[in-house]
This record gives C-alpha cells, sequence and structure tokens, in this order.
C-alpha cells in the first residue's frame, strides 16, 4: 500500500461524501430545525455508520450480496422505507416550532439515528468495494485494512463535523427559520424521493 494509493483512496472517498444523498440532506434538516448541540452526534453517528459500509466492504460484504441478491434488495427496500417514514416525520414537523435544547437521551438517540441512516443505504459498500478493487488490487494485510478503516472513518467525521458548524451558524440557521416550512417541506419530498429513487434501483 502507497502515499498515492492511499491518497487517490481518500480523493475518491471525499467526493461520494460531498454528492447530495439521504445524509446531506437530513443533516441540512435536522441543524437548521434543532441546532449544533443537537445535531453534532447525530452527525458523527452518520460519519460511523458511513465508516461502517467500509468495514463491510473489507470484509467481503458485497461478495455476499453478489452470491444472494436477495440480500442486497431487502436491505434495500428496507433502507428506501425508512428514508421515507423520515420524510413523512419532517413534513409532519414543518409546521411545528423549533424543540427546545435536547437532554441527554435525545443526543444519544441522535447519534443512534445517524448511525440507522447511514445504514439504511446499501449502496456505499459497493462504491467501497470497486474502490477498494481498483486501488488496492492486492490482497490487504489486517494493519492495512485498519489504517484504511481509520483514514474513511477520519474523513467522515471531519466532513459532517464541518458541515454541521456550517449550517448552524446564526445567519445560516437564520435563514432557515424565516422560511421553515417550505424548507422542511422541500426537505421530506426531497428525502421521500431518494427513499423511492433507493427502492427502485436495481
Amino acid at each position: 500500500m502507497t502515499a498515492e494509493q492511499i491518497a487517490l483512496f481518500a480523493a475518491a472517498h471525499w467526493v461520494a461524501m460531498v454528492s447530495p444523498g439521504p445524509a446531506v440532506v437530513a443533516t441540512m434538516q435536522r441543524a437548521f430545525a434543532q441546532g449544533r448541540r443537537a445535531t453534532l452526534p447525530y452527525a458523527f453517528g452518520l460519519a460511523f455508520g458511513a465508516s461502517l459500509w467500509c468495514v463491510f466492504a473489507l470484509a467481503g460484504l458485497t461478495v455476499l450480496f453478489h452470491l444472494v441478491p436477495p440480500i442486497f434488495v431487502a436491505l434495500k427496500l428496507a433502507g428506501a422505507v425508512y428514508l421515507i417514514w423520515i420524510a413523512y416525520q419532517v413534513w409532519q414537523g414543518a409546521d411545528q416550532p423549533v424543540g427546545a435544547s435536547p437532554d441527554g437521551a435525545t443526543m444519544r438517540r441522535g447519534f443512534f439515528g445517524g448511525v440507522a441512516l447511514n445504514l439504511s443505504n446499501p449502496k456505499p459498500a459497493l462504491f467501497f468495494s470497486a474502490v477498494l478493487l481498483s486501488i488496492f488490487p492486492d490482497t490487504l494485510a489486517l494493519p492495512q485494512q485498519a489504517a484504511l478503516y481509520g483514514l474513511t472513518l477520519a474523513n467522515e467525521l471531519c466532513f459532517y463535523a464541518a458541515l454541521t458548524l456550517f449550517l448552524t451558524r446564526p445567519r445560516v440557521r437564520g435563514l432557515y427559520l424565516s422560511a421553515k416550512r417550505w424548507i422542511d417541506q422541500t426537505t421530506a419530498l426531497a428525502l421521500g424521493a431518494l427513499g423511492i429513487s433507493l427502492g427502485l434501483s436495481r
């Protein structure tokens, strides 16, 4: 494993992270509606959940998907239902005022909610598998796999933390509060569309 391979892997990973998807949309809505203190645990959960797909790819989960396609289909459908349910929740809350500061239990649920959201879409496993096979064609030793996972987790944490810190800036959040209903309903429609797209995709 060379420095050039690591840099190429990191670059491909960052391109994938910044591409709009359910996790980015959900982070935006939560950051706007609940503020920094509630969103950071959720963002860290998203980062950890996304990093697990790298572990699964390293462990050969995508091989199982190819050997038993119904498993992949079932995971996709479950993820689609979960995204549509979140979209419904956001739509329902569009007319409600911004909530009070969250307590510890709410923040813990936020972390695990972030993990669940990024585990609801199995497609990142295919991304990691394709990238790993193309960049690292030779078998990776366990310490090398651990290093790649560490890099993946660090990238995910940096991305979601930076996104949260930006979106919860007073001026940015103030713009949301001035158009909360419209933004929440647009977010709900986007999440619902992503859920339907996931369920119908091959």
